[in-house]
């Protein structure tokens, strides 16, 4: 199994006992929703919403499954591991030649949210980081009624983009919207065409958008999808389907022989924002041992809701941890971590 070792009698007690704890409020997932949005005047749900059927969750080291618990080929909600995938969307773009990083976006995406003096300096890279600072409404949802927004202490109003850093879903959306009208197609078929279906994923998993997200691409009607689900929709998808999405970074960006990512892509996504140390392209890092203390800081993560949704990928140790309404992330990132080992390094 690779270069690392599991102790699978303790992964299994692991996964028992985090298999037991699952966020029950959630089966009522409308009124949970609700509650994560502050401003009572914008909590109207407008995306499809699915109610939580208990914890379920993957584990994969080597290249192999190892481990499970619940049922991983029940389609969840994935709140803001969505946003990592749309990372993955646009470094197919990146591969494609469409998207430049540094490049403004409105020179290749000629609509009215990239126009004016601050908007017009907002770089693929800058919405990647979510360091774009872009105020406005899309979709009847403006980025003022994001709390987390404001809740990470790292916004900076009335300065360019690239000095300040927000966790916003509307400028998540507003990616969402700039890949769409890029690739000229809808992300949920680009991300099936040269990814799940590539991957073996089952035909489980879908990406919605909100009633309002759509768009006339060349006389088609087109939804354009959400990066997150503050008021339902994003990334619908089973744990071990998610856990092939990790499998392919850890691979760095390779399945079975055939490359489907870039290489440079990963590092790209997972090398630092420099007004967020902890975040890459839509990625978080664990190096400085933030969001996830005391878990290996070899660890890049996808993470939704508080980290009830998670894709962790741990290179040093060959391992992917997928996992939905489990509670108690951090603990169940640090128990994993310890089941698996490298091989004692040879001395004499």
């Amino acid at each position: 199994m690779g270069q690392v070792s599991v102790d699978r009698q303790r992964l299994g007690r692991v996964v028992q006992e985090f298999g037991a704890r699952w966020t029950s409020d959630a089966a009522d997932i409308e009124t949970y929703l609700a509650a994560q949005v502050s401003d009572t005047s914008h909590r109207d749900v407008v995306g499809p919403l699915l109610a939580a059927s208990g914890a379920s969750g993957v584990v994969r080291v080597a290249g192999r499954e190892v481990a499970a618990w619940g049922d991983p080929d029940v389609p969840e909600m994935a709140f803001s591991v969505t946003k990592s995938v749309v990372s993955v969307v646009a470094g197919l773009a990146f591969d494609d030649g469409l998207l430049v990083p540094d490049q403004p976006v409105h020179q290749v995406v000629d609509v009215p949210e990239f126009q004016g003096p601050h908007n017009e300096q907002i770089t693929w890279r800058h919405l990647l980081h979510q360091s774009s600072q872009w105020e406005g409404e899309l979709w009847g949802k403006p980025t003022s009624v994001d709390a987390q927004s404001f809740r990470e202490r790292t916004e900076v109003h009335g300065t360019p983009p690239g000095q300040g850093w927000a966790y916003n879903d509307v400028r998540m959306n507003l990616l969402a919207y700039a890949l769409t009208l890029l690739f000229r197609r809808s992300l949920p078929d680009v991300l099936r065409e040269r990814v799940m279906n590539p991957l073996g994923a089952s035909d489980r998993w879908s990406w919605h958008g909100y009633r309002t997200s759509v768009v006339d691409l060349d006389g088609r009607r087109t939804e354009v999808v959400s990066g997150g689900a503050h008021w339902g929709g994003g990334l619908i998808v089973p744990a071990r389907d998610l856990a092939l999405i990790g499998q392919l970074f850890l691979d760095r960006g390779t399945h079975a022989g055939t490359r489907l990512l870039s290489a440079e892509w990963v590092d790209r996504s997972w090398a630092r924002c420099p007004v967020k140390r902890e975040y890459g392209y839509l990625w978080w890092l664990n190096d400085g041992q933030v969001p996830w203390p005391g878990a290996p800081a070899t660890g890049r993560s996808a993470r939704g809701n508080g980290g009830r949704h998670l894709l962790w990928v741990d290179p040093a140790r060959e391992l992917v941890l997928a996992s939905h309404w489990t509670e108690e992330p951090l603990d169940l990132i640090r128990e994993v971590s310890r089941t698996v080992a490298s091989p004692p390094v040879d001395r004499s």
